[in-house]
């Protein structure tokens, strides 16, 4: 029994959740799956799956057996690469997870590019806006936004934007320009239910604080909502500039407030706790840093 090929067929079974999902992940016979798996267990004399109602699940051995086996997988990717040099081209499976909107604007459309450099990687993306256990769904990267709550997670920073207030040139024709951030509370503010908080915003200008409890009658919790209520013309919206980049260009909503600034909205790369940040992880978040930082590609 090859012992790494063993432990990479194990790890595609818990990650399908299947015998099947995985012989159609690894493009072979289901049945060599489960001889795999079996073999696997005969040799390490315990037994590593349970069926549970959402299928295949790991016994609290196959779980740590599948910690360790994943990374001595990435390890010796690590080593392959490491020999053969930098520029080859990297193999295998990414997983990586992101908020639904940021994702969409973002990252989706330039994916491409990242697909022609690689052609020989598979990337699953996972689209949530709640941050999820990296661990358990067996994701390599996560891109977040925001302040990270766990001061022990592996993170790096990536990018930073303004935070703003924006609304269509509709609605401020209809409710008036707010001034000062006092006027705020006269208008319709959707709030985002992850990020507002407390409601309490604080806005600074030539060393002057202002905080300002910001409230309305919609709630939403997703950013996608938010931006459709907005472009709606149904009140104004506290967000990252990212957020809204595409009609800030356009025209379609217009930042007010403008001499005031908030607090900045952070973008970070997480990576799975006690793990080894692997090669295709690592040339992800480099393509995302460059696709927040056009002006340093330029430079380079």
């Amino acid at each position: 029994m090859d012992r790494l090929s063993a432990m990479g067929t194990f790890i595609a079974v818990v990650d399908a959740g299947s015998f099947s999902g995985a012989a159609r992940v690894l493009d072979i016979g289901q049945s060599s799956v489960s001889k795999t798996v079996a073999q696997l267990e005969k040799h390490l004399e315990v037994r590593l799956l349970v069926r549970s109602t959402r299928g295949l699940a790991p016994t609290e051995a196959g779980q740590a057996f599948y910690d360790h086996a994943r990374r001595s997988i990435e390890e010796a990717d690590e080593a392959e690469i490491a020999a053969r040099g930098a520029a080859s081209s990297l193999a295998g499976l990414l997983r990586v997870s992101a908020a639904v909107t940021f994702a969409r604007l973002h990252i989706l459309p330039h994916l491409g590019l990242f697909m022609a450099e690689h052609p020989n990687l598979a990337i699953d993306i996972i689209l949530d806006d709640r941050n999820i256990d990296l661990m358990e769904e067996g994701i390599d990267v996560s891109l977040r936004m925001g302040n990270l709550s766990d001061s022990n997670m592996t993170a790096r920073h990536l990018a930073r934007s303004p935070r703003i207030v924006v609304g269509t040139p509709e609605y401020f024709s209809r409710a008036g320009i707010p001034r000062v951030p006092s006027d705020l509370a006269e208008h319709q503010t959707i709030t985002h239910a992850k990020i507002t908080g407390d409601g309490v915003c604080k806005f600074i200008r030539d060393g002057i604080e202002a905080s300002v409890s910001v409230s309305g009658k919609l709630r939403i919790n997703a950013a996608e909502g938010v931006r459709t209520t907005v472009l709606s013309g149904l009140g104004i919206a506290i967000s990252s500039e990212w957020m809204f980049s595409p009609e800030l260009q356009a025209g379609d909503v217009k930042q007010v407030l403008g001499d005031w600034s908030l607090p900045p909205v952070d973008l970070w790369a997480v990576f799975p706790s006690g793990r080894m940040v692997n090669a295709k992880s690592r040339a992800f978040v480099e393509f995302i840093e460059r696709l927040m930082h056009p002006e340093n590609s330029k430079q380079a």
